[in-house]
């Protein structure tokens, strides 16, 4: 059952970044959970590092902390896409 709860929560966080990086319209859902999921992680590292330890539990700080890491990688994302075409 948690990796449902996982599926949701990175489809909300990376719909959030799509919405805040206004890549919403090239992304479908697939691609939110990707983004969710992996800003997720960005987002624990950098908690790590500013709260000395890793949030463990869904908390409204954990939830923020992803919505930051999954825009910084959506916009590292789209500065490769500009430097390549």
């Amino acid at each position: 059952m948690n990796i449902i709860y996982w599926i949701i929560f990175g489809s909300i966080v990376g719909w959030i970044a799509s919405v805040l990086t206004h890549n919403n319209r090239r992304m479908g859902l697939v691609l939110n959970i990707v983004v969710g999921l992996i800003g997720s992680v960005i987002g624990g590292w950098i908690a790590s590092g500013i709260v000395g330890g890793g949030i463990t539990v869904f908390t409204w700080q954990g939830f923020v902390f992803s919505i930051v890491g999954a825009v910084i990688l959506l916009v590292i994302v789209n500065l490769i896409k500009r430097a390549r075409f």
